[in-house]
């Protein structure tokens, strides 16, 4: 144990560079991704028939093959094809955002479904385009509950970042891996990688609750606990019915 935090602290340099790695992995795949959610989303709910074809035969052929072979086509296939070397952490940018964005797709096209008719209907009375249907009156609803589980893919695709290590990328979890075997401390490195990355995973669990908590205020549906505590105390109380009622 000793060795091995000493060789940690002792290199902490490279630990930050790994963890900059992933950071920036996890945010720009996140950024791909939700780009990549609404384009598909939008299209699978579009009146266009050729719209939505190739909208679900992209999203389910990204839902449908492993992201290990999506990454490995990136880094190693695509150059031989094209003749342009990709970095890795682009090669990983690209790959999770592919991913998660076709899952992500889902969610929009499903959030934005179930936003009740009567506020399209609304929309169209009120004479408004449908941009601003969209903008002022759909989106604002479904987006509300698209929030938690865009958070449950947030923290997935952070989880696996460590895929990057298999295509040679300098993150957290290649630097900790060479760590490991110049120090030999497999529990203790392993054990720091799952801390790391449970802390990472938890500050992205609390921004995006946040988030959540403003688009709901937005909305006007943030209930005050004090006002409800009020509310339930100025109730009357009632008594309790007797099973089999009164005799």
């Amino acid at each position: 144990m000793g060795d091995f935090y000493t060789y940690f602290f002792d290199h902490i340099s490279d630990v930050w560079s790994g963890l900059l790695v992933t950071v920036e992995a996890t945010v720009l795949g996140s950024a791909v991704a939700l780009a990549l959610s609404f384009v598909f989303g939008f299209a699978a709910n579009s009146r266009l028939l050729l719209a939505r074809g190739v909208s679900r035969v992209v999203v389910e052929f990204l839902r449908g093959t492993s992201l290990y072979v999506q990454l490995f086509w990136l880094y190693y296939a695509f150059p031989l094809l094209s003749g342009y070397e990709l970095s890795p952490l682009f090669c990983g940018v690209v790959a999770f955002g592919m991913n998660y964005g076709a899952y992500g797709s889902e969610v929009v096209r499903g959030a934005l479904n179930a936003v009740p008719k009567a506020q399209w209907e609304a929309a169209v009375a009120l004479n408004m385009t449908p941009l601003q249907r969209m903008r002022r009156v759909i989106l604002p609803q479904a987006w509300v509950q698209m929030i938690p589980s865009f958070a449950n893919l947030l923290i997935q695709l952070l989880k696996c970042t460590p895929l990057l290590w298999l295509i040679s990328a300098a993150d957290l979890t290649t630097v900790v891996q060479q760590m490991r075997d110049r120090t030999g401390a497999t529990t203790w490195a392993y054990l720091t990688l799952l801390v790391i990355y449970f802390v990472l995973a938890y500050a992205l669990t609390l921004l995006m609750n946040a988030l959540e908590r403003h688009a709901k205020a937005r909305l006007g549906l943030r209930t005050d606990p004090r006002s409800l505590l009020r509310r339930r105390s100025a109730e009357p109380e009632r008594e309790p019915e007797m099973a089999g009622g009164a005799s």
